[in-house]
């Protein structure tokens, strides 16, 4: 949260908003609820008191007589995980085993353990997603979204689709080498915003809070991996671009830091076909032209003309060359083949948007 000589005062009887930043959302919330209502309740502190053991960044919450970490023992096999035939079956296993040390927020069914890497004796610690029925096929959707993201050159997590499409596997970003757990605050924390309030922000409010928080050294490559990332979401019409889906981290406190990777990319549009951009830009929430883009670059992220085209033809190249590998995907795959032939409609229109020059008329 912003630093500032006042107290926080939430106002209500709400978290604050670092402490509801890794809340479990959705199918996990409900998971958790399930197990532990009858026992401790269901209010959000016994949520983060039940989960504060196992969190996304460096943040832990405990009673303070529970010596428990919250992190569970066993580990699973990566080569397993993404092989297993009914994943349907491993992923209702994986909640049974895991939701009540999974700190981690989203809507979409997600759990977090611990595998041992393929061909190696070492072990990783990975966020394993699903879908529920609302979402079909939403693993092969992030799965696609997130190689166009890797090609454009954004940095993105190792990433995993299993081999029927039923699981999207990415291994966290806040672990680093040594296995220490990194910082990590996304921008709902960073603008003093709860969980609920994740889509009442601005791009422009973005770029100031990268401005403010991100660290000198890092803060021109941060404004351009956001630029890049606002272009992909448009391309691929992605309307989950919300506060909760941008962060910072860093080592320690006192650290240098840097915009966190990409992650959490989805072509929203194939399920919501009028979807919108999550965040206002310009004052509006649409899918705004390359023109528009370009003056908030320039405006809000101080880029020059010339890197803002390269960027956006980057862009563009990269969702090009994986459109090709979605289709092949959609055709080989019946059960994905509706959603694919949605992303192939979505994308097809944003590369045709975007593939133009911008128009510098008035």
């Amino acid at each position: 949260m912003p630093v500032r000589f006042e107290g926080w005062e939430s106002g209500s009887r709400d978290l604050h908003p670092i402490f509801q930043m890794n809340l479990p959302e959705g199918a996990l919330l409900e998971a958790i609820r399930r197990s532990i209502t009858k026992l401790v309740g269901e209010d959000d502190v016994t949520i983060l008191r039940v989960t504060g053991g196992n969190q996304i960044g460096r943040n832990r919450f405990s009673l303070v007589d529970d010596h428990t970490s919250g992190v569970v023992e066993t580990q699973e096999s990566l080569a397993d995980l993404l092989s297993y035939p009914d994943t349907e079956e491993l992923f209702r296993d994986l909640v049974s085993k895991y939701a009540l040390s999974s700190g981690v927020s989203g809507i979409q069914p997600k759990v977090i353990l611990e595998a041992s890497e393929r061909g190696t004796a070492s072990i990783g610690r990975y966020i394993v997603k699903s879908w529920g029925g609302e979402y079909p096929q939403l693993a092969a959707n992030e799965f696609f979204c997130m190689t166009a993201a890797m090609r454009a050159g954004l940095p993105v997590p190792e990433f995993h689709l299993s081999e029927n499409g039923g699981l999207f596997v990415m291994k966290r970003f806040d672990i680093a080498e040594d296995g220490q757990s990194m910082g990590f605050e996304d921008l709902c924390s960073l603008q003093a915003l709860g969980t609920a309030q994740k889509y009442s922000s601005t791009y422009e409010r973005v770029a100031r809070s990268i401005k403010d928080f991100v660290s000198p050294e890092y803060v021109q490559k941060a404004r351009e991996q956001f630029f890049a990332s606002l272009v992909l979401s448009c391309i691929v019409r992605n309307g989950d671009a919300h506060l909760k889906n941008y962060g910072v981290l860093y080592e320690h406190a006192g650290s240098l830091v840097s915009l966190a990777p990409i992650y959490d990319v989805v072509t929203t549009t194939a399920y919501i076909p009028k979807d919108v951009p999550a965040l206002s830009l310009a004052g509006s929430k649409k899918w705004w032209p390359p023109k528009r883009l370009e003056q908030f670059a320039m405006a809000h992220l101080a880029l020059p003309v010339g890197r803002i085209t390269q960027i956006r033809e980057e862009v563009v190249e990269a969702v090009a060359d994986t459109r090709k590998m979605l289709a092949v995907y959609a055709g080989e795959t019946p059960d994905f083949r509706n959603v694919g032939g949605a992303m192939l409609a979505a994308w097809e229109d944003g590369l045709r948007q975007y593939s133009c020059p911008p128009d510098r008329s008035s």
